[in-house]
């Protein structure tokens, strides 16, 4: 029998079978079988590649790039500062014996050199644990700043003040308004007790005025400190020692606290008396006298600011002083706290 099955035959089972094969499956790559599904819609899988973070999911945000400016002292720049305030501590505060406590000022830089480099440092008084110097935050002109020092109360009842400057890269003092020294001031305990810091353990005196009357504080330390920092200035400058002349003494001490009492740094006392007029009153008939004063800080910050002042220098180390009497009031409620006088004189 003849099994061979007509040319036209082959032809049709050839195309049947070629109709069913398309119908029924799709050839994939890899040869997996995968079953087109109606109505499915493809889509465009992120790769898995460690690492990868589609940007469409992940969007970098924008980068705002600042720019650093070089701030530099320029030469020629004047430094003054004004200070504005105490923030914590005010003067007076009772602190328990041995409490640690940190200080606050806060200044205005108001001259023209910005502040880079510069530093606060302890300069007279009762250091308290505070640091010789630290420095303070970069300040621009015209700017404020908040200056802060740790500080730990002694362990003895008494009262107690810590003289500080601002200083420049350089080691100079920054002048603020006509002093160069701010300070700390507190109490520990009652302040009954004296210490070599101290404004004064003494009882009161009362000083009457045309401001009032008030009850200052003198220091009989303070003033035989002033009498021997002068004397040393002019061992140096080869001059002799001055006297102390009781009449020049209470002409100072007078007027010490007259400024006391008065809130004031002037030479015209509160009755608009001069220098001249209160060394007569006093007594003391003088051929030559001269007058020096100081408020808001002890013994060395006085002698510190004078001695870098051309006119006070000049009067401390003046040939024809051969006296003088010195002067000192402290006064918790008054704008500077401590009042110096020192008059010299000649009869």
């Amino acid at each position: 029998m003849d099994r061979c099955i007509p040319m036209k035959n082959k032809v049709i089972v050839l195309l049947i079978l070629v109709t069913l094969l398309s119908a029924c499956i799709s050839v994939q790559v890899d040869g997996t079988v995968t079953p087109t599904p109606v109505g499915f819609v493809t889509a465009t899988l992120a790769p898995t590649k460690v690492g990868y973070v589609p940007p469409t999911l992940t969007p970098s945000p924008a980068v705002t790039l600042t720019p650093t400016l070089a701030v530099t002292i320029p030469p020629n720049c004047t430094n003054n500062a004004v200070l504005l305030r105490d923030v914590t501590i005010q003067d007076g505060t009772v602190i328990n014996a041995g409490e640690t406590f940190t200080k606050t000022w806060e200044f205005i830089n108001n001259g023209t050199c910005p502040w880079i480099g510069y530093s606060l440092k302890y300069a007279a008084g009762d250091q308290m644990n505070a640091p010789l110097s630290q420095p303070i935050p970069a300040t621009l002109p015209k700017d404020k700043v908040l200056v802060s020092v740790d500080l730990t109360a002694p362990t003895a009842n008494g009262a107690y003040t810590g003289y500080f400057t601002l200083n420049d890269p350089n080691g100079k003092d920054v002048p603020i308004g006509i002093e160069k020294t701010f300070w700390v001031k507190i109490t520990v305990g009652s302040g009954s007790t004296t210490t070599t810091g101290s404004s004064s353990g003494s009882t009161p005196s009362t000083s009457g005025n045309l401001g009032g009357t008030c009850a200052y504080s003198p220091n009989a330390g303070y003033v035989n400190q002033v009498a021997s920092l002068i004397n040393a200035e002019r061992a140096k400058a080869g001059l002799p020692a001055l006297t102390i002349n009781s009449l020049l003494t209470n002409a100072a001490q007078a007027h010490a606290a007259d400024m006391a009492c008065n809130s004031m740094i002037s030479h015209t006392g509160s009755d608009g008396s001069s220098a001249y007029a209160r060394v007569l009153a006093s007594g003391y008939a003088p051929s030559y006298s001269e007058e020096i004063i100081y408020g808001g800080g002890g013994p060395q910050a006085a002698m510190m600011w004078w001695m870098n002042d051309q006119i006070h220098r000049d009067a401390i180390l003046k040939a024809r002083s051969t006296e003088m009497g010195v002067g000192y009031a402290y006064y918790a409620n008054g704008s500077y706290g401590d009042y110096i006088v020192v008059v010299f004189g000649s009869p």
